[in-house]
């Protein structure tokens, strides 16, 4: 039975908090701040500013700016950092492994609060319900190792982003991440089955998916002295793949885990989670091959959607490498063999029976598409080198148009629209128009499966104001044609003005008036979102 009164609770000791109003009242500088928690509450917390600046960055590559770092290792060293910033009104700026595009983790003042210590609990399997809890300070892919490890490859969890290497568990959460999957299943929010959150005033509240769901438009925040009303943001949401900001529904009725999952820090932080997990495929068949041109691809998207009745979930994988792709993909001579430069990775799970049983199969399926494939260059990924091999051809597509970024000095504007499908080639041929129209150099790639993919903007420090015309101009047209700005990086600070293209002044205004019942003075993860 669901409730929308929230139970918070204060798991920090009086004593502390005591301590901390003190200090407050007698100087509420940030060098007071680090000095009492490191100090007197022994907390990792550092004003040196050659360590500080080695966190100011995130891979947006935007310029931050912070006078100091802590670095918590439990639940109740996180509630203390929280709450001092909330006594001392001093911002806070969570950060994780920092490869987010968007500036979400880039501080612009204030304190920067580091995930990296918050490795524990450590990772655990519950057989029984087939879940997991993690904790968010490991990577994700540490995370789904421990995972095949502690169950012998029965279990998986399934969301599997590029960077998954590199990114931790609680940067997925913040964004609502995504990657190869398609459909639903291939985002974070879809496998959340409970959490534990600290509030800005450091209380703390456990709860799993379905417990706490919004009545009448409204969630009630239970403290021990005190009650705080939030309205839920009701803006239009359009149903496709989505990381636009927080969750919203136009009827006022969200479950609590929807609304924190997407909503990169602004109402709380993530502490732990626990996720539910999937039973793992006796197989996959990876497949890439390479067509004549974007068209092809686009036929061949429509062709496997019908194959499958209009459910990719039949699939873990259908990856699109595009125009300029092959210019900046590390061993691209293994993979275009011939003048085709565009490239489909599809990944199909397999139940009782084997990759090598469906090689034949899986030809026929592809002969059958009449996309103008290269039947003759097919690449079978069924050993485990030859897919690492292409997971990091995958990888440094992204990788070295970032490299090359920086070695302009300029911007790295890489868009992360989506559009609904029956739109899809409309908007693609928009925009390779206006990009060549002015001569930008640019890439695309990304995923398929859900009518998703990222156009890559490269331009020269010159060029730099035209791309970013560009950029808005992409934008309008993707609102335009009923789609959003973030399918999965999220909004960050980068893309402020996106939602607010998308959703207009009242969303802002609902976004802004939530936050501020738990945050009255916009002290967590500020400029974020809006």
């Amino acid at each position: 039975m669901s409730t929308n009164v929230i139970k918070c609770k204060s798991i920090i000791p009086t004593k502390i908090k005591n301590i901390i109003n003190r200090y407050s009242k007698n100087d509420s500088s940030i060098t007071n701040f680090v000095y009492l928690l490191k100090n007197e509450l022994n907390i990792d917390a550092t004003i040196d500013k050659d360590i500080v600046k080695s966190y100011e960055r995130d891979y947006s590559n935007i310029v931050g700016k912070a006078d100091a770092l802590v670095r918590p290792c439990n639940d109740v060293e996180c509630a203390i950092c929280l709450y001092t910033s909330h006594i001392f009104k001093i911002p806070i700026t969570i950060s994780a492994g920092r490869t987010n595009l968007n500036g979400s983790a880039t501080p612009s003042e204030g304190i920067i609060f580091s995930t990296e210590k918050m490795i524990s609990p450590k990772v655990k399997v519950d057989f029984k319900n087939n879940t997991v809890v993690s904790p968010v300070g490991i990577t994700l892919e540490s995370m789904r190792n421990e995972i095949q490890s502690k169950t012998r490859k029965k279990l998986y969890y399934p969301v599997d982003p590029t960077s998954r290497k590199d990114a931790m568990v609680g940067g997925t959460l913040s964004c609502n991440a995504s990657g190869f999957v398609p459909g639903e299943q291939g985002a974070t929010r879809f496998w959340v089955f409970g959490l534990e959150i600290l509030l800005p005033n450091g209380c703390k509240v456990n709860f799993k998916r379905n417990q706490y769901v919004s009545k009448n438009g409204f969630f009630i925040f239970n403290f021990e002295n005190d009650n705080l009303k939030m309205k839920v943001p009701t803006y239009k949401r359009p149903k496709i793949k989505n990381a636009s900001g927080p969750y919203s529904d136009e009827n006022g009725k969200v479950d609590l885990v929807d609304l924190i999952i997407g909503s990169e820090g602004i109402f709380s932080f993530i502490s732990s989670v626990t996720f539910k997990l999937k039973n793992k495929p006796d197989d996959f068949l990876d497949i890439f091959f390479t067509l004549k041109s974007e068209n092809d691809a686009i036929n061949f998207y429509r062709y496997i959607n019908n194959y499958f009745s209009g459910d990719l979930s039949n699939l873990t994988a259908l990856e699109y490498f595009g125009h300029n792709c092959t210019n900046y993909m590390n061993n691209k001579d293994i993979f275009f063999k011939s003048e085709y430069d565009v490239g489909i990775y599809l990944q199909v799970p397999l139940y009782n029976t084997k990759s090598v049983d469906q090689v034949e199969h899986w030809y026929g399926i592809l002969q059958k598409s009449k996309c103008n494939i290269d039947m003759d260059n097919i690449f079978y990924l069924n050993d485990s080198r030859d897919w690492e091999m292409f997971f990091n051809a995958r990888h440094s597509i992204p990788e070295n148009a970032l490299k090359k970024t920086k070695k302009y000095d300029s911007v790295s504007i890489l868009t992360d629209t989506i559009v609904p499908e029956e739109n899809f080639k409309k908007f693609l041929d928009y925009t390779h128009q206006i990009l060549n129209d002015a001569k930008m150099e640019y890439l695309l790639f990304g995923h398929l499966g859900d009518c998703h993919l990222h156009f890559h903007l490269i331009p020269t420090p010159e060029k730099e104001d035209n791309a970013l015309k560009i950029y808005k101009k992409i934008i309008k047209k993707t609102n335009l044609l009923g789609g959003v700005y973030s399918a999965e990086h999220g909004t960050g600070k980068r893309k402020r003005q996106d939602f607010l293209e998308c959703f207009g002044k009242n969303g802002v205004k609902q976004i802004k008036k939530a936050k501020k019942i738990l945050d009255p003075n916009l002290l967590l993860n500020r400029g974020n979102v809006f």
